[in-house]
């Protein structure tokens, strides 16, 4: 019989390009279902997948080490041909699919290193395969293992310390500059993917208050009910700059929105309170003689493409010591599954052994009520008994010496104790 195996199978950002991730996608209103599909597989014990935008991957304890099963039942559920599936899919086996696992949940393996979300993401689908039952003895340790060392990682070293996407790193900036957000004022300018993302970090970190400025007042307002702000026209802006602490501009304008005589009446009116400008915007939103004001901070694209340069290299050195975190945590979950698995072939053994005993016992006890002399049922039962607890390791001996089998021979005189003369 095959040795049980982990598996790790699937497609992602690195394998597969975004058309053909849509199509491996399971919904979250399917993903009960495929569960269930998968581990009605004959050689699936267990199952758990975490489909996400960048990723769909599928987690297994099978009978054997073979994962043909798995990637026949991919096709087939899927309904995709052979050659638009097999050429995207990668396949890791037992330690190798431990170390994916945990490198996927510590961020090591994200489109933006060291990122987050993916950890919630897996722990969510975990908890879906739980709740349908295709988790147990085998999956659960190695999930449970993969969290806890993602927490070791977030703990010991600064995977994500430092912002590396422009809207983060501009909050980041805002931080810095004002300790305390939740007395401040944020005035974004536009209202396209990137303002999205800074509206969010801005409330995530209390932002006190926000105004969005856009070209069209709609998209602004719809943007603004998310997070509670509010919504003007680009034609307003030169009404609210003053009340502005921080501003977060990127447009598509090919003039700029930010003239340096703006700005300035507007630090006059704030008597020269500081004031944070993030011009992300190409060509430049704000006019770079901005920056020779008072009291006024004006980064450009440039400046935070450096700043996230840095942060990026920060994450990388932080990566490095966070694999040599998963390579530890990996050969300590392998031992402790060797050892598991020691320990159930050592009962399994032991219940083998018992029935034995226990059959041989009522078998000569027969004999002794039949009258037959305790002396003869002794040996009687001590050379039956010897007999058939040697019969098995002695047959597969024979057979290993056949096949030059030497390593058995070896296993088998280490296993008993043998003081083996060569």
């Amino acid at each position: 019989m095959d040795a049980m195996s982990l598996l790790a199978i699937g497609l992602n950002h690195h394998t597969a390009p975004v058309d053909v991730r849509e199509r491996v996608a399971i919904n979250e209103t399917k993903l009960s279902e495929a569960l269930t599909n998968l581990r009605s597989v004959e050689a699936v014990d267990e199952a758990a997948i975490v489909s996400t935008c960048n990723r769909t991957e599928f987690y297994c304890d099978l009978q054997s080490d073979d994962p043909a099963p798995v990637i026949d039942w991919l096709k087939d559920y899927l309904q995709i041909d052979s050659d638009q599936l097999s050429p995207y899919l990668f396949h890791y086996a037992d330690e190798d699919a431990v170390r994916h696992l945990m490198r996927v949940c510590s961020g090591l393996d994200s489109m933006i290193l060291g990122e987050p979300q993916i950890l919630g993401q897996i722990k969510s689908a975990y908890r879906g395969a739980s709740e349908v039952g295709t988790v147990g003895q085998q999956l659960t340790p190695m999930f449970e293992s993969a969290f806890s060392v993602a927490k070791q990682v977030r703990t010991d070293t600064d995977i994500g310390a430092n912002p590396v996407s422009v809207a983060f790193a501009a909050v980041s900036v805002a931080k810095q500059v004002f300790t305390d957000l939740s007395k401040r004022t944020a005035l974004l300018i536009g209202a396209g993917e990137t303002i999205q993302l800074a509206a969010r970090h801005l409330t995530a970190n209390n932002i006190g208050r926000i105004i969005i400025a856009n070209r069209t007042v709609q998209r602004a307002a719809d943007l603004a009910a998310d997070v509670n702000g509010q919504a003007m026209a680009l034609a307003d802006i030169p009404d609210h700059l003053a009340s502005a602490d921080i501003i977060v501009s990127s447009t598509a304008s090919q003039l700029p929105i930010l003239g340096k005589g703006a700005v300035e009446l507007a630090q006059k009116t704030r008597r020269y309170e500081p004031t944070l400008i993030v011009d992300i915007a190409v060509p430049r939103d704000v006019e770079p003689q901005v920056a020779e004001l008072e009291n006024v901070f004006l980064y450009s694209v440039d400046d935070m493409q450096n700043v996230i340069a840095d942060n990026q290299r920060s994450r990388e050195l932080a990566a490095e010591q966070a694999e040599a975190i998963i390579h530890s945590q990996v050969e300590t979950f392998m031992r402790r599954r060797r050892a598991m698995d020691a320990k159930q072939t050592i009962r399994d053994y032991r219940s083998t052994v018992e029935q034995t005993k226990e059959f041989m016992l009522k078998k000569y006890q027969r004999q002794l009520k039949a009258g037959t002399a305790p002396e003869e049922v002794l040996e009687q039962f001590a050379n039956t008994l010897t007999n058939k607890l040697m019969h098995g390791p002695t047959a597969q001996l024979r057979e290993a010496a056949e096949d030059g089998d030497l390593a058995l021979i070896d296993a088998a005189a280490k296993l008993f104790d043998l003081n083996r003369k060569s």
